[in-house]
């Protein structure tokens, strides 16, 4: 092996948070969330290790497609419906879902001749997040028009999504779920509301499916919260190693610009890691990393290749030991709070040319 750069996912700590999402909403289908390649964790090994879903969420037929060559046969859903007319036949030879949010999917789909099978669908309701469905007061025509599409399958459920779920203390779910509840067509309508969030902090709004994104890979979605204390375990960790160990003196500045300055004679290790493999440029010095399994600290800017490493508390370190960005003992999500992002952009962010390996337990 070259570059030492790799991402190991642990598909059994997959299974076990699915496993998590039944125990939290057990009458519920579950819509496991994989798009953007499974959040940077790899669609298909993802998808195959989550056989146990009910639904397959992804973005766009792509996503959906990809699933279907691989011999995929679960259920799935475009959580943003169709972009163009074009895509309508491969929806139904795929037997896809869809969600409606728009008047122009609406036209699309009643311009379309009836022909079988017919598109299971959802109408999405804006209840206050503000980026797709139609309006509490656009919404009854729209469910008159879809209903009536010869070619959407009877029955088509109700769909919103939280955008403040993460904060318990935030009103705001309270406001959305009381809107969708005012706007149902009938209590027999099937609904999906929760998203992680809902699904851990908001039992009000588990309804009929769910849609575990983040919590699937580890993470808590909740503010100022790891997975572990919601008994997630994470299922991604990125490692390197250190390609040089140099003895750096006082006043040595490190790295491009110099932002950091050595303040006594030290050893400074150097990885094979950078923002070219998706680590954030944003990164500050004081970043937290394990070499060898102990705790170290980035210094210096993150190069497109390399990333400095503080390595006075670790003397003994050399040439080819094991570093460690984020894992089962470096959460990413304290990794992203120092990096002022989340850890969906981390995970999301991993470039083609870091290699993912995958482990079961």
């Amino acid at each position: 092996m070259s570059r030492a750069v790799r991402a190991v996912m642990d598909l059994a700590a997959l299974r076990h948070n699915l496993r998590q999402v039944r125990r939290a909403a057990p009458a519920q289908r579950i819509i496991a969330v994989i798009k953007a390649d499974a959040y940077g964790h790899g669609l298909l090994p993802v998808a195959r290790a989550l056989a146990e879903a009910d639904v397959f969420g992804v973005a766009c037929i792509e996503e959906a497609l990809r699933l279907r060559e691989a011999g995929i046969d679960t259920p799935i859903l475009l959580l943003e419906g169709f972009f163009h007319a074009d895509e309508l036949p491969l929806i139904r030879r795929h037997q896809l879902q869809i969600v409606v949010h728009g008047e122009h999917q609406l036209a699309m789909l009643e311009s379309l001749s009836t022909q079988t099978p017919s598109i299971p669908a959802w109408l999405k309701v804006d209840t206050g997040m503000h980026r797709l469905g139609f309006s509490a007061a656009a919404l009854p025509a729209a469910w008159r028009r879809l209903r009536a599409c010869p070619s959407i399958a009877p029955e088509p459920g109700l769909m919103t999504h939280l955008a403040n779920a993460d904060d318990c203390n935030d009103d705001a779910t309270r406001r959305q779920l009381a809107r969708f509840t005012a706007v149902r067509p009938s209590s027999s309508t099937a609904v999906s509301i929760a998203n992680s969030a809902g699904i851990l902090a908001w039992p009000d709004s588990h309804g009929d499916a769910v849609r575990p994104g983040i919590m699937l890979y580890g993470v808590s979605p909740m503010l100022g919260e790891r997975g572990r204390q919601r008994g997630l375990r994470p299922v991604m960790s990125l490692h390197s190693e250190l390609i040089s160990v140099r003895r750096c003196k006082k006043g040595d500045a490190v790295g491009y610009g110099g932002s950091w300055v050595c303040p006594e004679d030290m050893p400074v290790g150097v990885a094979a890691m950078g923002y070219g493999d998706g680590y954030p440029r944003h990164a500050p010095s004081g970043t937290p990393l394990l070499v060898n399994g102990r705790r170290a600290a980035l210094i210096g800017r993150v190069s497109m290749d390399m990333i400095c490493i503080d390595l006075r508390g670790l003397p003994e370190a050399a040439v080819g030991d094991p570093v460690t960005l984020w894992g089962a003992d470096l959460p990413a999500e304290e990794i992203a709070g120092h990096a002022s992002t989340i850890a969906y952009e981390l995970f999301c962010g991993l470039t083609s040319r870091v290699k993912k390996d995958y482990i079961d337990g």
